[in-house]
């Protein structure tokens, strides 16, 4: 399948209130299921009727939305591992309140044992560090607020 393609079902999922997509096209086969915080996988079998589908679905548009910070947010450009310092042990990049210049590390993410610098795409003050040292990251996940 096609990457664009992929990436479009993606984002498809994201956007939408489905959980789950499944797409056969000629041999290969995709699922993609949405990842919830606050939702657990109910286990169903193919008999189970479709009213605990609904009332979870009922549940994920009740769920409280989070506050989002006011700034400038940096965004994770891949799917990885965060991490404030160049190597463990190591002064981390930016504290809370310090001034960067755009193109200035903020970070490092970690994916697939490659470390790459994510830099600020904006001067300003980090006001906000959304992220722990050490935890997953999603694309497009907020990792700073620049003020």
């Amino acid at each position: 399948m096609d990457l664009r393609k992929l990436k479009t079902l993606i984002d498809l999922v994201a956007e939408s209130g489905i959980a789950e997509l499944e797409i056969t096209e000629g041999e290969g086969k995709v699922r993609i299921v949405k990842f919830s915080q606050t939702l657990q996988p109910v286990p169903m079998s193919y008999a189970a009727p479709a009213a605990p589908v609904a009332a979870a679905a009922a549940a994920a548009t009740a769920a409280p939305v989070p506050a989002v910070p006011a700034g400038h947010q940096v965004k994770a450009p891949m799917v990885g591992t965060f991490y404030r310092s160049p190597t463990p042990g190591a002064s981390p990049f930016v504290e809370l309140g310090q001034s960067v210049k755009e193109g200035e590390p903020l970070c490092i993410i970690e994916a697939m044992k490659l470390l790459n610098e994510i830099e600020a795409d904006k001067s300003g003050v980090i006001t906000e560090i959304l992220v722990e040292n050490g935890e997953p990251v999603e694309y497009g996940q907020p990792l700073f607020v620049i003020g």
